[in-house]
């Protein structure tokens, strides 16, 4: 009952979307230079971040 629900405008969510496929699209085409995926580099925050926004 204490949880708090925050309105996201409808241009902020496109926003959101907009920012998220271009990312993918520049992964795509620059991949990240660690490939094991064990590194704390700035993709792993973004991926996090990622989940918070939607």
């Amino acid at each position: 009952m204490g949880q708090i629900i925050q309105f996201v405008s409808k241009s902020e969510r496109e926003r959101l979307r907009l920012i998220q496929e271009a990312r993918a699209i520049y992964d795509s085409i620059f991949p990240p230079a660690d490939p094991s995926g064990d590194s704390s580099s700035g993709a792993n925050a973004r991926q996090s971040e990622r989940g918070n926004l939607a």
